[in-house]
């Protein structure tokens, strides 16, 4: 009625409504030809990209950020009470543990922090704490899936997918979202692709993995014997053929999606190598981020090579530590020291290096950096030559840094002995509910519809955690 009434003034001032409060920039986007278009975000945003540093296999709070003086204390004596389904390994129950690493405090906020990061320890005063996160599920994939895409299932978008849903990709010639992860030989984290994946989501918004070794992306060069005039032609026949079908399509979205796709892989044959290209950095930068040290150099590489990424316009950049399962990712069910000082040492300089970089480049300020894992470790030992910690979803810690985040602040607390989150609890949603609100975005109002209803990161829950803004 409104379209055909008056000319269609009607249908103007409602679209003008729309266009007011944001409500028309999804369906108006997706009539382009570009899904990736740069859009406005609910309002001004203090972070325009994110930076993930994802601790795979479940960091120890206890024994990292989360410092316990009374599990000091009581260490070696019966945890009363405990739930043996807690953890995964219900047969190997030791008694209460105490930290095996030294712990002191850094900063002006007087942060206390393990002797595994003395890199990181430099920089608390940049880093809002989250202690009392808390999850739905002590096994690996549906927790990995948990804190990546707010439901223990597969099958639903990713953060890093709601994120350059929401505002498009600064960057015409790089993915929106880039993924990166450790060294074949260790796997990748379990659930694979499906933790950086789109779900239901156009395909264009999942993540793009880099190979840890050799090109980053198939097809980066052109093929043998193609020269670009020929390649343009191809890609514009295919362009226009795609385009003809288009209005016939029931599958639109993914079919604008795959043009895009093929435009974005020839515009990267151009940009790519060069963004990807870290030996012309600088050598005192290099040293910063520690690689000129062969225990830290592949992380090192990734870390700088995030912030070439964001520093060109990339969204969403996510880094992987740890591989497939138990002693090759931060899954310290045996040998807890063992197993924590050789991934904190892999880590510790590279993300202290980034942090420095960023903020001397003025980037910190608009790149909001996430630390942590899919959940915590219990503060009782599991039994074994060398003892570990199992699984813990009732406490772990994570951390914030740049982008609209208050340095140097500790949010919410678990009990004495780091078993439970216990005051001003932070659910996955909430965390979520964070990152979207510093991206500018209303957790609520970022929404997808499909299968009969509207889809949104935080689904029904989700408060955003006010305490660590600026």
């Amino acid at each position: 009625m409104l379209r055909r009434a008056g000319g269609g003034a009607g249908l103007l001032a409602l679209a003008g409504l729309f266009q007011d409060t944001g409500l028309l920039v999804p369906a108006a986007r997706a009539l382009t030809l570009n899904p990736l278009a740069p859009v406005p975000s609910h309002f001004p945003a203090r972070a325009k990209s994110v930076i993930w540093l994802f601790m795979n296999g479940g960091p120890s709070q206890v024994d990292t950020w989360d410092y316990k003086p009374e599990l000091i204390k009581r260490d070696g004596k019966e945890l009363e009470g405990f739930d043996k389904k807690t953890g995964f390994f219900t047969e190997s129950i030791g008694p209460l543990m105490k930290s095996p690493f030294d712990w002191a405090q850094h900063g002006r906020s007087g942060t206390w922090v393990s002797d595994l990061f003395p890199h990181m320890a430099r920089h608390v005063d940049k880093m809002a704490f989250l202690h009392s996160c808390h999850t739905e599920s002590n096994n690996h994939s549906p927790a990995l899936f948990m804190i990546n895409t707010g439901t223990t299932r597969m099958g639903s978008p990713c953060v890093g997918s709601w994120m350059t849903y929401g505002l498009g990709s600064e960057s015409r010639n790089l993915p929106a979202f880039v993924v990166m992860s450790d060294p074949l030989d260790r796997g990748l984290p379990k659930g694979q692709a499906s933790n950086w994946g789109a779900g239901f989501l156009p395909s264009v918004y999942q993540g793009t993995w880099l190979r840890p070794k050799g090109d980053p992306i198939d097809n980066l060069k052109p093929p043998a014997g193609m020269g670009e005039a020929g390649q343009r032609a191809q890609l514009d026949l295919l362009a226009k053929l795609n385009r003809h079908h288009l209005p016939q399509s029931s599958a639109e979205s993914e079919l604008t999606a795959r043009i895009e796709s093929f435009e974005l892989a020839y515009r990267m044959q151009t940009a790519a190598p060069e963004a990807f290209d870290i030996e012309h950095e600088p050598e005192h930068l290099k040293q910063l981020y520690g690689l000129d040290q062969k225990h830290c150099r592949h992380f090192a590489a990734q870390c700088l090579t995030a912030r070439r990424m964001v520093e060109r316009g990339v969204r969403f950049v996510q880094i992987y530590s740890g591989g497939m399962e138990n002693q090759r990712s931060w899954d310290g069910h045996e040998d807890i020291v063992g197993n924590h000082r050789g991934f904190a040492r892999e880590t510790d300089q590279p993300i202290a290096g980034l942090l420095a970089d960023l903020e001397q480049r003025g980037l910190l300020e608009e790149t909001l950096v996430i630390w942590g894992g899919e959940f915590g470790r219990l503060p009782i030992s599991q039994k074994s030559k060398n003892p570990g910690r199992d699984h813990n979803p009732h406490a772990f810690t994570y951390w914030l840094a740049g982008g609209g985040v208050k340095g140097g602040v500790h949010h919410g607390a678990t009990d004495e002995l780091g078993h439970k989150a216990a005051v001003d609890k932070v659910s996955v949603n909430d965390l979520h509910a964070t990152i979207l609100h510093l991206l500018g975005f209303e957790h609520e109002r970022l929404t997808y519809f499909h299968n009969g209803r509207n889809f949104r990161l935080t689904d029904v829950a989700g408060e955003v955690v006010k305490q660590v803004l600026a």
